[in-house]
């Protein structure tokens, strides 16, 4: 897959935003949360990935992984080809399905946004209004 392709790939999830950081990385973002990066000058990719799959995956030639967060099981393809288009495309889903799932509830795929629950004053708190006063001596 190429840049336009995998670009096209990751704004069809819903809810999928995108960001230009940190120079010339392009984040995928599921409620402000990045679900892949994508490298436009030095074309690579990172993602995020299951912890068995991390550990087939920086098997391979031209993918290690992603500085910084490859503890937490980024990995980056160093070359956008590392990979056939089909399992680029499945592993980017995964991604952005393991984002997704920690995302706050109201912006999860299908759900409704979360409403506040209103406090309610005590008796205590109605005669007094919303301060506390202080008595002086």
């Amino acid at each position: 897959m190429n840049i336009d392709a995998i670009r096209a790939y990751c704004l069809a999830f819903p809810r999928t935003t995108e960001k230009l950081q940190w120079g010339d990385d392009l984040c995928f973002k599921i409620a402000g949360k990045i679900f892949a990066m994508l490298g436009l000058d030095n074309p690579r990719l990172c993602f995020k990935c299951s912890s068995e799959v991390f550990s087939e995956l920086i098997e391979r030639a031209d993918i290690r992984p992603a500085p910084y967060v490859g503890r937490y099981k980024w990995v980056m393809l160093d070359r956008l080809d590392a990979v056939s288009d089909a399992e680029l495309q499945d592993l980017i889903q995964r991604s952005y399905t393991m984002v997704a799932a920690k995302a706050p509830k109201r912006s999860k795929p299908g759900s409704q946004p979360a409403r506040k629950a209103k406090k309610k004053r005590t008796a205590r708190s109605q005669k007094s209004g919303s301060r506390k006063t202080k008595k002086r001596r």
